[in-house]
């Protein structure tokens, strides 16, 4: 037998108001304790409510995302941009220094290109005036030699001289001795 067939034949059955309310009672109780959510059950109406609440608090969310995010896109967007003029700004300074260091490249190039000029010229005048003490030498040298070639040629004349008399001497000692042998 259902319980709701119970509870009817026990109302029927009941002699009082005050059993009957107490038996209506005691079968709450039971359904309570049977279904203890039941009272915990939400109405249709009560998910439509939460699903508006939901949907209103889901859209406030959004917006409240939106703005931050756009928040955050202004800040970012400032950030590039500050960004950007420092590398604008470090950029103008790099370009500055660089030229500033190529032109001390020209001034030492043009230095050093001076000084070449200068060492060369020097050099120059120095192998110039080499050249010449050389030649000075080499007259010297050439005088030198024809004298020694002259006084050569005049100690063996000289010596020439010598032999030839020493040999005629000889050739006239030895007639003299052939004349005195013979």
């Amino acid at each position: 037998m259902s319980a709701a067939l119970q509870l009817y034949t026990q109302l029927t059955e009941a002699p009082d108001e005050k059993t009957r309310a107490r038996l209506i009672a005691d079968a709450f109780d039971a359904l309570e304790a049977r279904f203890p959510q039941i009272t915990d059950l939400a109405t249709q109406g009560h998910v439509r409510e939460s699903e508006l609440r939901l949907q209103k608090e889901i859209k406030e969310v959004e917006g409240r995302l939106q703005k931050e995010i756009k928040e955050v896109e202004g800040r970012l967007q400032k950030e590039i941009k500050a960004v950007e003029l420092q590398i604008h700004e470090v950029e103008a300074r790099l370009q500055k220094q660089i030229k500033a260091v190529e032109l001390l490249i020209h001034e030492v190039e043009a230095r050093l290109q001076k000084e070449i000029s200068e060492v060369e010229a020097r050099l120059q005048r120095d192998i110039k005036a080499l050249e010449l003490q050389i030649g000075e030498v080499e007259a010297r040298l050439q005088e030198r030699i024809a004298r020694v070639e002259v006084n050569l040629h005049q100690a063996m004349a000289a010596q020439t001289r010598w032999l030839l008399g020493g040999l005629a001497v000889l050739g006239a000692v030895f007639k003299l001795a052939d004349l005195l042998i013979a």
